[in-house]
C-alpha cells in the first residue's frame, strides 16, 4: 500500500518468527523450548496459543535483563537450559533467538557448544539452535526454519528403510489427525514431522503432564535420511528453509512438494501420490468420500457462487483455500499474507485463469490494507484466523475462521478442513454464512432495490468509500474534484496571520473568495459545476469565514445541495470554536468529514495566535480565549470521532511561535480521534499582524510532517485552497465559475480615463498553472487562458489547449511545427502574458503581431498592467 510514512504496518498480518519455531518442536516427542529474549517473548507465545489450543502452554525463556543485553547473555541461557532439564527431562530442547537476542548478535551455537563441554552429560539430549529474529520474518518462517534445523540436528544416513517423509505444513491438531488416517489406511510407513495430533489437542487425564506425550519421535527422525520418499507441503516454502530440499540434497531422498491436502483438486492430489508411492489402489470409502463431497459442492454452489472471499494467512493457507475458492464458484478477490513471499506471484498466475476476475495478490501486508482492498473490491465474506474480526466488527463482512489463531471461538485446534471431508465442512461453512447473510439482508436490499423510489442512484457511499474519493484525506483520490461554496462570510475568531479580506481574485489561500454565495446561489453554481466537471465527488464548506459562524447558511445550503445529489460527500472546515453546540446536528446533516484548524494545545501559545475570540456574546482575549477555544475544539472533535464522522487537523505552522509545540499538538489529537493531520506553511497575509513573520521553509514543514507521522498520518498534499476552490487539487478551474459578483467581470476603469478605455479592446493569452496568477513559462505552457479586456472591464472568454513547446533537448527537432500550432492558436489575441519566454518564440510571435509581455502578477493586475503597455506602444 502506497504511504507517505515508512515501514509501518498498521495491524500486521502475521506473528512472529519464534511463535512458528516453538509450534514446529511442539510436534517433537518428549521436547521442549527455550526463547533466549526478553520473557515478554514467550509470554506473548503461550497467550496466543493457549487461547488457540485451550492446552497449558510452557516455554522457558532467558529472561534477557538491561545486564544481560550489555554484558552479554550467555550465562542467562546456560543457567535457563539447565533448569529446563532439571524440571522437564526432555529428550530434545529448542533454543530460539529473538530480536533482542539478535540485534545484541548472540551467538547461540557457540553458546550451546559451550554448554557441552561444560557439562558432557548433557550430550544425551540434544540441544538444537534455531535463529528466529522476529524482525527477520514471519511465524511462516520461523515454522519451517526450525524444522529444517531440526533435520540438519537429528537426521543421519542409514541404511535405506522404505519409509516416507511427511513433513505437514503448520496445521490443527485435526487436520493431522486427517492426514494421518489417510497415510494409515494405504499402509504407508510414514514418519510424520512433526506430529501435533496428541501433543496439542490431548485428551484429559488425572495427572498432569509438563510435557505432553506424542509427538514425532527423535529415533524416527533420525532415520529420515534413508526414507524412500518425502512428501512436503510446502509450495511456498523456500528451498533454504525447506527440511526435504535438505533431505534431498544430503541423503539424496526423493522430495515430491504439494499443497495442503484442502480442496477437491488438492486432495485429490495427495491422494493419488499416496496411492502411487505405496503402490495401493486407492481404498472405497475415500471413493465415496469424494463422492459426497461432488455432491456439497453441487448443494452450496448457487450460495458460494455469490461469494467475494478476503482469503489471509500464511502462504501455504492461502494457497490451498485460494484453491478451494476457485473450485466452488467463490470469487477469491483478494488474497493476503503478512509474510514478504516471492513465489506468490508465480504460484497463483495457474489460478487467475480459473477465475472471472483476476485477484489482487499481497504480500507483505497488513491488516489496514487488507479492510481498504476488501471495501474496494465488494467482499462479503472473509477466511482467515481470528485477527481479521476487527474488519468484521467494524464492516460487517463474516468471517470463516480458519488457521491461527483462533482467539474468540472454542474448538480451533479440533477443527479439520483436510481431505474431503474436511472440505467439506469448510465448504459448509462458507455457503452457510453467505446464506446467513442473505436472510439477514434480503429484506433491506429488495426495499432499497424495488420498493424505495430511486434507491440505486440516491443510496449513500460508506464512510470508508467516501474517504477513498475525498482528495484532501486520500492522497491516491487526485483525480476527484472538491467543491467549496463561499457562504460563510462571517468569523468568531481573529487569528494573527489571517486578514478578513476576502474579494480578491488573484489570490490562492484559505479565507479569500471572489464571491460569498447565498444558499440558494450555491446551488444554482452546484448545478452548473456538476454539469462541467464529472469527477466531482466533494461540496465542502471552507469559509471565507467560519462554517459555524454561519450556521444557518451552512445548514440550509448542504440541505439544499444533499436534496440535488445525496450522493455527493459533504464536508466542512471549522475552527472548532461553536463545534460543541452543533456536533450532532452536523451527523443528522449527513456530514461525513470535518477538518478542525487547531494550532496549539497550550493556551499561552495560543494566546500568541489569537487576537480575540468572540464567544457567545463576549469578545475574549489572551489565555482566556485560547484556552475556551481549546476546550472545545478537543471536546468537539473527540464527539465527532466517536460518532464516526472522519476528523481532519489543520496545524498552521508559525516559526518561533508554535513551530517548536506541533509535536504535542499531534499527539493530543491522535487521542481524542483524529483520522490525520495537516501541517500547513503559514501564508502571511497582507493587513494581519503576521504579515511580517518569517515563513517555514518546504524542507522545515515537510521534517516537521514526518517526525510527526511516526504518531498520526500526515497530509502532504494540501494545497491551501481557496474558499472558492473547485476542481482537482492539482487543476483549480474556479475561474470558469465566477459569475454573481465576481470580480473576473471587474470594472478597471479609471474616472479620467472611461472615454479612452471605452475604445480599447484587447485578446490576452495567458500562461498560468493556477488559473489564478501569471505564473508560468511559455515553453512549458501546455494550455492558455483566453482574457478580453473590453470597454474597461476584463472578462474570461475560454481554456485552450495546446502541445508543449519546450519537452526537454530529445524533441527539440519539431519545435517549428509545435510552433506554428501555437500561432495559429493564439492569431487572435493582441499579446500573450507569461513569467518567462524565449528569444525564439518573442520573435515568432512579434512577426505575427502577438507581442509577449513578461511578467508575475494576478491575472486581473497583470491584464491591466498589459493594457497600460499596450496603449504605451
Amino acid at each position: 500500500m502506497a504511504r507517505s510514512f515508512v515501514n509501518l504496518n498498521v495491524n500486521p498480518c502475521k506473528m512472529c518468527m519464534p511463535m512458528g519455531g516453538v509450534m514446529a518442536f511442539k510436534g517433537i516427542e518428549n521436547s521442549m523450548t527455550i526463547l533466549h529474549g526478553s520473557q515478554g517473548c514467550s509470554t506473548y507465545i503461550r497467550r496466543h496459543m493457549a487461547t488457540h489450543y485451550n492446552e497449558p502452554i510452557d516455554i522457558a525463556s532467558t529472561s534477557l535483563s538491561e545486564k544481560g543485553t550489555i554484558y552479554g547473555g550467555s550465562e542467562n541461557l546456560k543457567k535457563g537450559i539447565k533448569n529446563v532439564v532439571s524440571v522437564y527431562k526432555p529428550e530434545v530442547i529448542g533454543v530460539m533467538t529473538t530480536c533482542l537476542a539478535e540485534t545484541i548478535g548472540e551467538d547461540i551455537k557457540r553458546i550451546v557448544a559451550e554448554m557441552y563441554e561444560e557439562q558432557p552429560e548433557l550430550k544425551k539430549i540434544k540441544i538444537i539452535p534455531v535463529s528466529t529474529p522476529g524482525y527477520g520474518g514471519t511465524q511462516s518462517e520461523g515454522y519451517y526454519s526450525a524444522l529444517r534445523s531440526i533435520v540438519e540436528n537429528l537426521a543421519v544416513k542409514t541404511l535405506p528403510n522404505n519409509r516416507v517423509n511427511v513433513i505437514a505444513a503448520n496445521l490443527n491438531p485435526g487436520d493431522i489427525r486427517e492426514i494421518k488416517r489417510m497415510l494409515e489406511d494405504f499402509s504407508v510407513d510414514y514418519i510424520l514431522l512433526p506430529d501435533v495430533s496428541e501433543t496439542l489437542d490431548a485428551p484429559f487425564t488425572n495427572e498432569y503432564n509438563h510435557v505432553p506425550k506424542g509427538g514425532c519421535k527423535v529415533s524416527d527422525i533420525r532415520d529420515m535420511g534413508g526414507a524412500a520418499f518425502t512428501i512436503e507441503m510446502g509450495m511456498t516454502v523456500d528451498d533454504s528453509l525447506s527440511p526435504g530440499q535438505y533431505l534431498k540434497d544430503k541423503f539424496g531422498v526423493p522430495l515430491y512438494k504439494c499443497t495442503i491436502p484442502t480442496g477437491l483438486r488438492n486432495t485429490d492430489e495427495f491422494i493419488e501420490l499416496l496411492s502411487m508411492l505405496s503402490k495401493k489402489s486407492i481404498p472405497q470409502k475415500y471413493l465415496k468420500e469424494r463422492g459426497r463431497l461432488l455432491d456439497a459442492m453441487i448443494d452450496s454452489h448457487k450460495y458460494n457462487g455469490e461469494g467475494r472471499a478476503v482469503v489471509y494467512g500464511d502462504g501455504e493457507q492461502c494457497y490451498a483455500i485460494s484453491q478451494l475458492c476457485a473450485e466452488n464458484g467463490i470469487n477469491p478477490v483478494l488474497i493476503a499474507s503478512g509474510a514478504e513471499n516471492k513465489s506468490f506471484n508465480h504460484l497463483f498466475n495457474d489460478l487467475s485463469k480459473m477465475l472471472h476476475e483476476e485477484p489482487v495478490i499481497l504480500d507483505d501486508t497488513d491488516f489496514e490494507t487488507i479492510e481498504k482492498y476488501a471495501l474496494e473490491l465488494k467482499a462479503n465474506i472473509m477466511i482467515g484466523n481470528s485477527d481479521g474480526r476487527r474488519i468484521e466488527e467494524k464492516q460487517g463482512i463474516e468471517l470463516i475462521r480458519v488457521g491461527f489463531p483462533i482467539h474468540d471461538r472454542v474448538g480451533g485446534q479440533r477443527k479439520c478442513y483436510t481431505g474431503y471431508t474436511g472440505t467439506m465442512s469448510l465448504i459448509d461453512e462458507t455457503a452457510n454464512s453467505i446464506l446467513s447473510r442473505k436472510e439477514r439482508t434480503y429484506r433491506e436490499e429488495m426495499y432499497e432495490n424495488y420498493y424505495k423510489e430511486d434507491s440505486k442512484q440516491t443510496a449513500e457511499k460508506s464512510i470508508n468509500e467516501k474517504t477513498m474519493s475525498h482528495p484532501c484525506y486520500d492522497k491516491s483520490a487526485h483525480d476527484c474534484a472538491r467543491m467549496h461554496i463561499p457562504v460563510a462570510p462571517n468569523c468568531n475568531i481573529t487569528c494573527n496571520y489571517c486578514s478578513r479580506k476576502y474579494d480578491c481574485p488573484n489570490e490562492s489561500r484559505p479565507g479569500v473568495t471572489s464571491e460569498v454565495l447565498s444558499p440558494e446561489e450555491a446551488l444554482k453554481k452546484f448545478k452548473a459545476v456538476k454539469k462541467k466537471v464529472p469527477n466531482l465527488t466533494v461540496l465542502g464548506i471552507a469559509g471565507p469565514g467560519d462554517a459555524l459562524a454561519n450556521y444557518e447558511e451552512t445548514r440550509r445550503s448542504i440541505e439544499l445541495i444533499k436534496k440535488e445529489d445525496p450522493s455527493i460527500t459533504f464536508c466542512l472546515s471549522t475552527n472548532g470554536l461553536m463545534l460543541p453546540f452543533y456536533c450532532q446536528d452536523l451527523i443528522d446533516l449527513g456530514i461525513t468529514h470535518v477538518t478542525i484548524t487547531i494550532n496549539a494545545v497550550d493556551p499561552e501559545i495560543g494566546a500568541r495566535l489569537y487576537n480575540r475570540i468572540n464567544y457567545l456574546g463576549r469578545t475574549l482575549t489572551g489565555e482566556e480565549g485560547a484556552s475556551i477555544l481549546l476546550q472545545n475544539q478537543l471536546s468537539g472533535l473527540t464527539y465527532l470521532a466517536s460518532k464516526g464522522i472522519v476528523c481532519k487537523v489543520n496545524i498552521v505552522m508559525v516559526k518561533g511561535v508554535n513551530d517548536a509545540h506541533i509535536p504535542e499538538v499531534v499527539k493530543k489529537v491522535k487521542e481524542c480521534g483524529a483520522f490525520i493531520t495537516n501541517i500547513m506553511q503559514m501564508i502571511p497575509a497582507s493587513g494581519s499582524k503576521f504579515e511580517n513573520m518569517p515563513l517555514v521553509s518546504q524542507v522545515e514543514l515537510n521534517d516537521m510532517r514526518k517526525k510527526c507521522e511516526v504518531d498520526l498520518k500526515q497530509m502532504y498534499h494540501c494545497k491551501q485552497c481557496r474558499a472558492d476552490a473547485i476542481g482537482t487539487l492539482s487543476q483549480d478551474r474556479s475561474i470558469e465559475f465566477r459569475c454573481n459578483g465576481c470580480n473576473t467581470d471587474k470594472d478597471t476603469s479609471n474616472k479620467k480615463d472611461d472615454e479612452v478605455l471605452s475604445n480599447v479592446s484587447y485578446r490576452f493569452a495567458i500562461a498560468s498553472k493556477s488559473g489564478i496568477n501569471i505564473d508560468q513559462h511559455f515553453g512549458h505552457a501546455e494550455e492558455f487562458y483566453i482574457y478580453e479586456f473590453t470597454q474597461g472591464r476584463i472578462s474570461f472568454v475560454e481554456k485552450r489547449d495546446i502541445g508543449k513547446y519546450c519537452s526537454g533537448n530529445t524533441e527539440c527537432d519539431d519545435k517549428e511545427d509545435k510552433m506554428e500550432v501555437i500561432i495559429d492558436t493564439l492569431k487572435d489575441c493582441n499579446a500573450v502574458l507569461a513569467l518567462r519566454a524565449g528569444h525564439g518564440p518573442t520573435e515568432k510571435l512579434g512577426k505575427k503581431g502577438i507581442k509577449i509581455l513578461q511578467m508575475y502578477e494576478g491575472i486581473n493586475k497583470g491584464i491591466e498592467k498589459a493594457v497600460e503597455l499596450m496603449r504605451a506602444c
